[in-house]
């Protein structure tokens, strides 16, 4: 190969190279909490009857939900169908940031000296908190 070719071909490795590192920046994550949400964990009886049935539709997968009243927000996390009852959700933290809410949740199991039924449930828990029209990120 000649010396001409071997520095253009540099070149274009050097071009590649750099065209490559300007797009793998380090990119700050806007996450940083701003301030815990107050909320309250509905019954099923104070959800409001449109979303009841969204829930009933979408209950047996994996549910990740917001719904918008005029007050308030409502976020349903739903861990789908499992084969046994016995199952609760514990909040883990709902927090506002500049540009969205976080909620993290964890699905707890029966122990293993609870009574359960063999029948399928589908745990999920609805949460009503300020009305805010940011993004709800499900961690």
């Amino acid at each position: 190969m000649g010396k001409r070719k071997k520095m253009v071909l540099l070149g274009i490795f050097f071009m590649l190279f750099c065209i490559l590192s300007c797009g793998c920046g380090i990119e700050e994550k806007e996450d940083k909490k701003l301030k815990d949400m107050d909320f309250t964990i509905v019954s099923d009886k104070e959800i409001p009857d449109e979303l009841q049935k969204i829930i009933g539709e979408k209950k047996e997968g994996q549910m990740k939900l917001t719904y918008l009243t005029d007050k308030n927000l409502y976020i349903i996390r739903g861990y789908g169908e499992q084969k046994t009852g016995g199952y609760s959700i514990q909040v883990k933290d709902l927090y506002l940031t500049e540009n969205a809410v976080y909620l993290k949740t964890e699905l707890i199991g029966p122990g293993e000296n609870d009574a359960t039924e063999e029948a399928k449930s589908y745990p999920y828990i609805v949460i009503k908190t300020e009305k805010t029209e940011d993004v709800v990120i499900f961690e």
